[in-house]
């Protein structure tokens, strides 16, 4: 074995020598010796370090901007392009690989020092490189105001793309065409057929009125979800709606999308602190006195433009209650309900199949799960008293990225929400395509101390060495201001004691830089060093093909039996922007989820799993929630105006078209009869994230999904459990793989409909 691994290193080092001579003919590099450092980087950039690498890296600098809260550095909210939020001074710079640097936005006519007003005002972000590792798309904000007090303007990160990235090459930028204007457009990738995917604030349907869709946690401006656009013809899709926002996405070498999506179903804190300040008693961790409402949330009577509202107004259905609204807890066995993570989620190229990684979720990574209801010695909180494959648990995974020597590991960092700008600890985790979730382990690669310093956007090379940022700051920011006491700079990692990696030598030495801007009423004004982000390394890369998954054997039977060409199907639902869910048996759940009930019955049928001889359930419906961007909010304090934008609240489903598909229910609106064999199958809209719950047949929820998931129209998308399985459901059974009886009836029921209603789709050509 020892003679098979130093074949493979053999073998590995002949690729990179080979890997870095066909950079030298794209770039022009000399590999007998170090080429010559750009003459425009003599002012700004201290000596860099000599330590080669394979390719050249692309990276940004960024003022430093030491408030943590919804900034360019946060967790979240990170999407905006205000003076406050990113500052203006930034550049795109490559680090070539025998260590000398350009500033490429210079070198383009981009950006300055000095006072920046107008277009010299620029700030720069999240550079990814094309498949030939010849050019690289980027976010990037043109514009500051042009004297004090000039606030008419509003400016917004954009893309472009550059292309000269040789030491000798004048760089060229340019816009990316047909993308969505006056929006933010951020954290480019390249797709497999050449269409950039990001992320943006844009609404999910475009509306100005639901501009900015804010968060489920602070009721921020926040992302909408995952873009794709063709940049020659204008087509744009939603491929991800993201209620609380998603993140950094990058197209792995399977093809597939990966990004963090935030988690955050749960109810509207705001609104149980207007709660609180309105009912003595119930403080929900607010001290207001009664009548002063901190935040003056309320609800809009539907998302349009016309809609009415009425201030006193905060209903929400779904889910349950926080832990701190006594007031709707006293008398029931319900435990109140807090969800906050940021995991990692993947999505086919055209929004298809979306999931967390592998199906990966709190079972797996999380270090504590509490129970959803007491009195039942099945449901009970998780502390890692049962066992599992993954020792090491995790908080939130960010600024996912790809091995690329081996496919199918995950770098990511696990960070606090606040405080540290989105830096933590590196961790690792492998989850090739195919890999259940119950064997995929983290590997803490950085200790969980901050001993070391706070590490973010950790970038694992073609070489085998890995690079991240880091700042030697151990503590919180404490600073304010440009005067962040966090210093990011690029590091290479070096196996530290323990064997854990740590930050060693600079990539770049030291850029600085002297700006002033107006904010637009105060001038504000940097000198010093400069925050290094958003490393990328300049490499050809393999293309992906793009999946297509088939609709699996089961359903496709059921078609059969009911005579439906799946031509047919599609086409109807893609006029009328449904999706099709289906569940084989929802009476079964994974064998680790011991946190919402464990046995459950289909009632009125004989169809029931159970893990112990414990209670069992009955379940009788689905009950269908669609993400409604219905929650305003005044500010409070006496104010009746509203803010701009609003937040995405649970609400059943009743978009029409899905409604006038589905099978009439009696039931809890809305709705769907769950069938004798366990299986239910439903029409939803699609591009809207949703969400649902297991009902009793008394209409009391028992199961209830925590995560938000969007379908894309014409899609089928098939689950076999209600929680779904890994391995093994809780009575050590494989997943179901019955042909589900809803699916029939419901396409029964469509065939009826579309007789009597002709008008209703357009039939496929060809059959």
């Amino acid at each position: 074995m020892t003679g098979c691994r130093n074949l493979l290193a053999t073998a590995r080092g002949r690729l990179l020598r080979s890997g870095s001579l066909l950079l030298a003919v794209v770039f022009g590099l000399s590999l007998a010796g170090p080429s010559a450092v750009w003459a425009g980087t003599a002012a700004g950039a201290a000596p860099a370090q000599p330590a080669s690498l394979p390719y050249p890296i692309l990276f940004v600098t960024q003022v430093p901007i030491a408030n943590d809260f919804t900034t360019i550095g946060s967790t979240f909210g990170n999407q905006q392009a205000t003076l406050e939020a990113a500052g203006r001074g930034g550049d795109l710079w490559i680090r070539y690989p025998d260590g000398s640097l350009k500033n490429l936005t210079a070198a383009a006519g981009y950006g300055g020092s000095g006072l920046l007003t107008g277009a010299k005002g620029i700030d720069v972000r999240d550079p990814s490189v094309y498949w030939d590792g010849t050019k690289a798309v980027f976010s990037m904000v043109v514009g500051a105001p042009l004297a004090q007090n000039d606030a008419a303007s509003t400016f917004y990160w954009q893309l472009y793309e550059i292309t000269g990235l040789g030491p000798a090459d004048t760089p060229v930028i340019t816009k990316v065409p047909n993308q969505p204007a006056n929006f933010n457009n951020i954290s480019p990738t390249y797709g497999s057929d050449d269409r950039i995917i990001f992320t943006s604030d844009r609404p999910r349907n475009g509306q100005p009125q639901l501009y900015p869709q804010r968060d489920e946690y602070e009721l921020q401006p926040t992302t909408t979800g995952v873009w794709s656009l063709d940049p020659a013809s204008g087509d744009l899709k939603l491929l991800n709606h993201a209620p609380s926002g998603d993140f950094t996405p990058i197209v792995d070498s399977y093809g597939r999308v990966v990004f963090t999506q935030w988690d955050h179903l749960q109810r509207d804190q705001e609104a149980d602190g207007d709660a609180a300040a309105a009912t003595p008693g119930q403080n929900c961790y607010y001290s207001n006195p009664v009548g002063q409402l901190p935040f003056g949330t309320f609800n809009y009577s539907d998302e349009t433009a016309s809609a009415t509202y009425v201030l006193t107004d905060r209903t929400e259905v779904f889910p349950e209650p926080r832990t701190c609204r006594h007031d709707l807890l006293n008398g029931t066995n319900v435990v109140g309900h807090e969800f906050n993570q940021f995991f990692p989620w993947t999505l086919n190229q055209d929004g298809t199949g979306g999931e967390t990684l592998n199906h990966i979720g709190r079972h797996e990574l999380a270090g504590y799960i509490p129970a959803s209801l007491t009195g039942d010695p099945d449901v009970y909180d998780y502390y890692g008293q049962d066992p599992r494959f993954n020792p090491n648990a995790v908080s939130n995974l960010l600024q996912i990225k790809e091995d690329p020597l081996h496919p199918g590991t995950y770098y990511a960092v696990d960070a606090p929400e606040f405080t540290s700008h989105g830096s933590g600890n590196v961790i690792s985790l492998t989850a090739p395509l195919g890999l259940s979730a119950d064997h995929i382990a983290v590997t803490y690669v950085t200790t969980r101390t901050t001993a070391t310093g706070h590490y973010r956007e950790a970038l694992p090379l073609s070489d085998g060495s890995l690079i991240a940022v880091h700042t030697s700051q151990t503590g919180v920011e404490a600073g304010s201001g440009f005067a962040s006491t966090y210093n990011f700079q690029l590091k290479f990692l070096t196996h530290g004691p323990g064997g854990f990696w740590t930050a060693g030598a600079l990539l770049t030495g030291s850029i600085s830089k002297s700006v002033s801007y107006w904010d637009p009423y105060n001038l504000q004004s940097f000198s010093g060093q400069l925050w290094e982000l958003n490393p990328v390394e300049v490499r050809p890369r393999t293309r992906p093909g793009i999946n297509l998954p088939g609709l699996p054997a089961p359903e496709q039977q059921v078609l059969g039996l009911a005579h439906v060409y799946l031509g047919d199907l599609q086409l109807y639902m893609r006029q009328h922007n449904l999706a099709l869910i289906v569940s084989r048996n929802v009476t079964t759940r994974d064998d680790a989820d011991h946190q919402q009930p464990f046995n459950l019955h289909v009632f009125g049928s004989s169809m029931v799993t159970t893990g112990t001889t414990g209670l069992v359930y009955d379940v009788a419906s689905l009950q269908l929630f669609e993400a409604d961007q219905i929650r305003g909010f005044t500010g409070g304090y006496g104010s009746v105006d509203p803010r701009p934008g609003r937040r995405v609240l649970a609400e059943p489903l009743f978009d029409p078209p899905a409604v006038l598909a589905n099978l009439p229910s009696a039931g809890p609106s809305f709705s769907v009869a769950i069938a004798p064999d366990g299986s239910v199958a439903a029409f939803v809209p699609a591009n809207r994230a949703m969400t649902w719950q297991l009902l009793s047949p008394s209409g009391v929820p028992v199961v209830r999904e925590r995560y938000w998931v969007t379908m894309q129209p014409g899609e089928v998308r098939v689950c076999t459990s209600c929680h779904g399985i890994n391995d093994q459901d809780q009575a050590h059974q494989p997943a179901p793989a019955n042909s589900p009886q809803a699916l029939l009836l419901l396409l029964q029921h469509w065939q009826i409909l579309s007789q009597q209603n002709q008008h209703l789709y357009l039939p496929a050509v060809a059959q």
